[in-house]
């Protein structure tokens, strides 16, 4: 065996963990989705204009599938399993976490719903890797709900803010 047949036969197995045609094909399709799902939730707050837009919330979808695709192609146990997406929903909370902004009153925060949006979307690649399309679609669906038709049954003008709700009646300033 020569050293060229050597360094194929190395590379073959160091790629055998999608060896068969259904593997690859499962695994395009799981990746393909969490990014096309992701992607959707991101173009919504895109086009709001938020921080984080279309590019972010398809890699934080696909960045969670492939950590849970990896560990189950692994044959990971459920306890291993389990670590790993606690590992995601803190480290994209933390991520999250860098989106929002609060002002110098209380009621001055902004950037939770974007936060929010991006821990859903890394819950919504998690199940994509886990091969819960369905549910991934569904939570889509929901949250894309979520985004656009909340906004139209609240009224801005009913919200109470915490700097609105004071003891103080008119004139009793002091």
């Amino acid at each position: 065996m020569d050293i060229l047949e050597r360094i194929l036969t190395t590379l073959m197995q160091e790629f055998s963990d999608l060896g068969q045609v259904e593997h690859i094909t499962r695994a395009t399709l799981r990746l393909l989705l969490a990014m096309f799902l992701g992607g959707l939730l991101g173009y919504e707050r895109e086009v709001m204009g938020k921080a984080a837009g279309m590019r972010t919330h398809m890699l934080v979808c696909l960045g969670a599938a492939i950590f849970v695709m990896a560990l189950e192609q692994d044959g990971a146990e459920a306890d291993a399993m389990s670590r790993v997406i606690q590992g995601i929903a803190a480290g994209v909370g933390f991520l999250g976490a860098g989106t929002i902004l609060k002002g110098q009153n209380i009621s001055d925060v902004k950037g939770l719903t974007t936060a929010a949006g991006l821990w859903a979307s890394a819950a919504i690649g998690v199940a994509v890797g886990l091969g819960r399309e369905a549910t991934a679609v569904l939570s889509t669906v929901i949250v894309l709900v979520v985004l656009h038709l909340m906004p139209l049954m609240v009224d801005p003008g009913t919200r109470t803010r915490p700097d609105d709700q004071t003891d103080e009646k008119p004139g009793d300033r002091r």
